[in-house]
């Protein structure tokens, strides 16, 4: 089994960078579009598995695998490194590839309510934003977890909060779970751990956290924020911190829950995307 994983490892490493058989894949012929959109080019991948889970039944063996996929994309002159982490899962009958396919994660949160406002004035908490503190902490972190916070399977906006954090902004309200941005105890504010709750919080008027929304993802900074409802039906499923800008002066984003490194900012050649995702792009403003 461990041959045929290689094997199959080897074979979408070289569909990647091929520009004929990419069709073959409707993830991998997203990637390329993209990235013909934004006149870069895919010099090399590099595919590393490992298996998780093997599961036979009668004829059929079912590996669930963790795949690290290294991009070397070129654009313009300038070369970077992108990276993901997924979990797939292959399926063989008397050792014959059958299917292959990424591995959903559910969110287990059903928090709806947007966050309560403030009903009474509170008073104010100066901080100043290291976003390359930030940035550093999200460079760090990317595809593994910092002991001192709980990890859960879908955990990207725990992840973005935790870069915040780092980057010098306090937590506030404890122990109310709808008021504030917090994580302490073994317990979280919604807005630090659910993407939709988080997004709305952004939004508002607090004593801590502050950010102001803008229009347009070039617009944002290293260490700002994107927010995506991948449906388009007002329910926001994902986060992710800016870590650089490519040649054309977009964002490149680090996240959790499908762990990405450098990935671009729009997710078009991520499985999730849809043709009605909408964005929010908040800039973290300091508070003096």
């Amino acid at each position: 089994m461990k041959k045929q994983l290689e094997a199959l490892l080897e074979k979408r490493a070289r569909l990647f960078v091929s520009t004929k058989r990419c069709q073959e894949d409707p993830i991998i012929e997203k990637k390329r579009q993209l990235l013909q959109k934004r006149e870069a080019e895919m010099v090399k991948c590099v595919l590393k598995g490992q298996v998780l889970r093997k599961q036979r039944i009668d004829e059929w063996t079912d590996v669930d695998y963790m795949v690290h996929y290294q991009f070397l994309i070129k654009q313009h002159g300038w070369m970077y490194m992108e990276e993901q982490v997924e979990q797939r899962r292959a399926r063989f009958e008397r050792d014959h590839l059958t299917e292959d396919k990424q591995i959903k994660v559910v969110n287990a949160f059903t928090e709806n309510t947007r966050m309560d406002r403030e009903t009474k004035k509170e008073e104010a908490i100066h901080y100043v934003y290291d976003r390359m503190k930030a940035v550093k902490y999200a460079e760090t972190w990317w595809n593994s977890y910092h002991p001192a916070f709980p990890k859960f399977d879908v955990d990207c906006t725990n992840f973005v909060s935790q870069c915040l954090y780092a980057g010098g902004i306090p937590m506030t309200g404890y122990p109310n779970r709808q008021k504030g941005w917090w994580m302490k105890n073994k317990s979280w504010s919604y807005s630090w751990a659910v993407a939709h709750a988080f997004r709305w919080y952004l939004s508002g008027e607090h004593p801590g956290l502050q950010a102001m929304e803008v229009s347009a993802p070039e617009q944002l900074m290293l260490g700002d924020v994107i927010c995506y409802d991948f449906e388009g039906d007002g329910r926001f499923n994902h986060s992710t911190i800016v870590v650089e800008k490519d040649r054309q002066g977009m964002p490149l984003v680090n996240a959790h829950t499908t762990n990405s490194r450098m990935r671009y900012w729009s997710y078009e050649d991520s499985s999730a995307y849809t043709p009605n995702i909408q964005y929010k792009f908040f800039h973290i403003v300091d508070k003096r």
